[in-house]
């Protein structure tokens, strides 16, 4: 009866399960369709839910579809076909890595630097995301044999770049905050002009995020030549950024 495909249907759009759903009779594998949902649901916020379900599982299908990754919530669909780095949202401006899971671009630091942790103490390195080693051929994973003053070095200098990653990150924060709070300001009348301070946040946000994530890559690569010139720049990006 229809008051019973009605109930069933929308247990199901409830549930996030109606994707693929079949008749509720046991033995039959028949699928409703999206006509006979339409006719037989009648709440608009049910069907609301329902399509909303199917773009998901649309976007899902699509390997060159992807939703925008922004932690604040963004309800945008990207795709990935063209979009190389400094692509961002058409809507809340997030910039996006389609090459790893990570929410945001962090370049100059690369995706596997994103992703490779290493022990403080023995310097075993693995994959922050499935925990296995990021050396297959490493040996006494649980057994540590290192010299302890080599172990303490390291944690040092971990400690050292964390640090400095997470006070750029906060700085950051910082700068978005204030950019809303002139926002704000902006509004109220008889207040002049003050999008050159509201450009200025937003270098300041980009710089902060380019200063975190090379961090992270001073961290990996602090065994090549060319690093002496990357943290120079580093250094100078920094200390135009205080002063801003």
């Amino acid at each position: 009866s229809q008051p019973c495909w009605s109930e069933y249907l929308t247990t199901r759009i409830e549930q996030n399960m109606v994707v693929n759903c079949t008749c509720p009779i046991s033995e039959c594998c028949a699928q409703p369709t999206t006509a006979f949902i339409y006719s037989i649901v009648s709440s608009e916020e049910i069907i609301e839910k329902y399509e909303k379900a199917l773009l998901r599982r649309y976007v899902e299908c699509c390997s060159n579809l992807t939703w925008c990754t922004n932690p604040q919530g963004c309800d945008q669909i990207l795709l990935k076909d063209g979009l190389g780095y400094g692509a961002a949202c058409s809507k809340c401006s997030w910039i996006s890595c389609f090459n790893c899971s990570f929410p945001e671009a962090h370049y100059p630091a690369s995706c596997s630097h994103m992703s490779h942790m290493t022990c403080a103490k023995c310097s075993h390195g693995f994959c922050w995301r499935c925990l296995k080693p990021w050396r297959p051929n490493h040996k006494d994973y649980y057994n540590c044999s290192a010299m302890v003053s080599k172990a303490a070095w390291q944690e040092k200098r971990f400690q050292d770049y964390n640090e400095r990653c997470t006070f750029h990150h906060h700085a950051r924060e910082f700068a978005t905050s204030l950019r809303n709070s002139i926002s704000s300001i902006r509004e109220m009348p008889k207040i002049r002009n003050l999008t050159f301070v509201l450009d200025a946040c937003k270098v300041l946000e980009q710089a902060r995020k380019v200063l975190a994530y090379s961090c992270v890559y001073s961290y990996y690569n602090q065994d090549t030549e060319s690093m002496d010139i990357v943290e120079q720049q580093a250094e100078s990006l920094e200390l135009l950024t205080n002063t801003l």
